[in-house]
């Protein structure tokens, strides 16, 4: 079953891994930067990664030494050693997905983006997913999840049939992608999985929204999405493919609402 994106989400600027801003100490992702969206009155997007005990972690890169202290892949700690551990230019430590939902409570749209955890954008295995289902149970406020892998929205359609998803898409350059095999980047540049995952939305790499597949989309009615934004410039040039965008590094104006 196909559901809609609410109209929140074309409607409120998305920042990007909430409304981050290294220089007042607001890391992305971060509570703190949680806190500045909702106050703002930004729609958020969001990453999740795994815990080694299987609890969903707000985190985006797969290893952890680009913003924190630590070494390794976020999955070989577990969600307590993960409480722990502080973010590089901050207070904050790192949230599960438990914790920003309920700082969130509703009061903003939250666009959740799964990470693909094979590495290889191969069959995922289903523990990220069940671990968002999890901590989403029983949460009313607007939430869309969305996942370069599309075997996860696979899984989510599954497990949360009556929430939006979407596949979060790219113009897929090898070098860019490595280690993901070329054929995989060749395959998944055309959006296949679209109608298969029952996506209503995609999210497009924001220098790629001419893309004859994303066009063929958005003249099919389909919602279009788009990262990251970094410029009113740019913003301006998105728009006019895509009904929203994913920004950071300045304010993106909100309408009246």
């Amino acid at each position: 079953m196909r559901i809609a994106l609410s109209e929140e989400f074309l409607q409120r600027p998305i920042a990007h891994r909430a409304l981050h801003d290294r220089a007042k100490g607001r890391i992305e992702n971060s509570p703190a930067a949680i806190k500045a969206a909702v106050a703002a009155g930004y729609a958020i997007e969001i990453d999740l990664q795994l815990s080694r005990d299987g609890i969903a972690m707000v985190f985006h890169d797969d290893e952890m030494d680009r913003l924190t202290s630590a070494k390794g892949r976020v999955h070989l700690y577990t969600a307590e050693e993960l409480s722990h551990i502080v973010l590089t230019d901050s207070n904050d430590t790192i949230p599960t997905l438990g914790q920003v939902l309920q700082m969130v409570a509703g009061q903003v749209p939250l666009l959740i983006e799964l990470k693909d955890q094979t590495l290889d954008l191969s069959a995922s295995d289903g523990q990220l997913e069940e671990a968002t289902a999890k901590a989403l149970k029983g949460y009313d406020g607007p939430v869309a999840l969305m996942s370069f892998n599309p075997s996860m929205i696979a899984n989510m359609a599954r497990l949360m049939p009556g929430t939006p998803r979407g596949l979060t898409t790219s113009s897929y350059d090898y070098e860019d992608w490595h280690p993901v095999p070329h054929a995989t980047c060749d395959r998944l540049r055309d959006i296949p999985d679209y109608d298969a995952v029952q996506a209503s939305f995609i999210s497009h790499q924001g220098n790629d929204l001419l893309r004859p597949r994303v066009l063929e989309l958005k003249a099919r009615g389909e919602a279009i999405l788009c990262w990251t934004i970094r410029t009113p410039e740019q913003e301006k040039m998105a728009r006019q493919v895509a009904q929203n965008v994913t920004f950071e590094g300045y304010l993106s104006p909100l309408p009246q609402l």
